[in-house]
């Protein structure tokens, strides 16, 4: 359903009016395509652009249609029936509007609709901003936690098990998708700083300039954390690779040592003349022999360290 909203920075509550005026900001949340219809018509908005929302694989970029600017980002979310975690959104900057149209629930708009920030939806691009950063901090939390699991499972390599990989690769997966969303977008919010595409104030720079960094250093740490995983896969592995290689050597060496008196006494159990048979130390000179051939082989195993 579309909402629109109107607040000044006098206002202390955000209003919600029926037909779109000069400085409305408008909110259209798991839009019907009726929805988008009477968006697109009311607005006079590119059809083309606005119904690329509906793809929930949709990438972060940047489109300027006459005098109104399009903006697609992505933000953390789990996405029912499918494997992603984040999903996208778009922003739709006017001369007099500013437009938000979302596939999902979107949780860091919650305390702008429920009155619980302060700001005024007349300052249109110093409030897609404020969006924006608001996204950057959903994006900082999920990352924390992430760094917590990353670095419990850092400090317990010695015993990581094969379902802690396997929470390992989901993580990864994670942050690859983490680093999909934002490195895209880093990449238009540069190039507002290099051009004319909408209306900035001096405050509303600095704030994006503020945002570009925090962007920046979140793509430089969800790479950290998936360097780190990287390694901590890397050095499981190869202890779990060296724990197998050490259990089959001791198996084996463990099989051969079993082999010699069994191939010994099988010599001695024939049914034909054989050495000491008529000497009464002829059980004990035999187990003598197994003794020193088994005695041997195990010295030639440890020698070489085999076992």
């Amino acid at each position: 359903m579309v909402a629109h909203y109107f607040k000044t920075a006098g206002d202390t509550d955000l209003k919600k009016v029926s037909e779109p005026e000069t400085g409305v900001w408008t909110h259209l949340a798991k839009p019907s395509d009726e929805d988008i219809t009477e968006l697109i018509l009311l607005y006079g908005l590119d059809a083309s652009i606005v119904e690329d929302i509906k793809d929930v694989f949709e990438v972060p970029r940047f489109e300027k249609d006459g005098s109104n600017a399009y903006f697609f980002t992505r933000y953390p979310y789990d996405v029912q029936d499918i494997d992603i975690d984040t999903a996208p959104i778009l922003f739709i900057l006017g001369e007099t509007f500013l437009i938000t149209i979302t596939e999902e629930e979107v949780p860091f708009l919650n305390p702008f609709l429920e009155g619980k920030r302060d700001f005024s939806t007349v300052h249109k691009t110093k409030l897609f901003l404020e969006f924006m950063s608001e996204i950057v901090v959903t994006f900082e939390r999920k990352l924390m936690h992430t760094r917590r699991l990353v670095y419990k499972d850092m400090g317990q390599i010695r015993s990581i098990r094969g379902r802690d990989i396997q929470r390992l690769v989901f993580l990864e997966q994670e942050l690859n998708e983490t680093i999909s969303a934002l490195i895209p977008t880093n990449a238009w919010l540069q190039q507002l700083t290099k051009g004319d595409h909408i209306q900035m104030f001096s405050e509303d720079r600095e704030l994006l300039e503020s945002l570009l960094i925090e962007n920046s250093q979140l793509v430089d740490s969800a790479q950290s954390i998936l360097k780190t995983i990287q390694n901590i896969r890397g050095a499981s592995e190869a202890m779990l690779t060296q724990n197998l290689n050490s259990t089959i050597r001791t198996l084996t060496v463990f099989t051969i040592v079993l082999t010699i008196p069994t191939l010994i006494a099988s010599f001695f159990g024939m049914n034909v003349a054989l050495p000491f048979q008529q000497s009464p130390h002829g059980f004990v000179i035999v187990i003598g022999i197994i003794s020193l051939c088994v005695g041997t082989t195990i010295y030639f195993f440890k020698h070489n360290r085999w076992i």
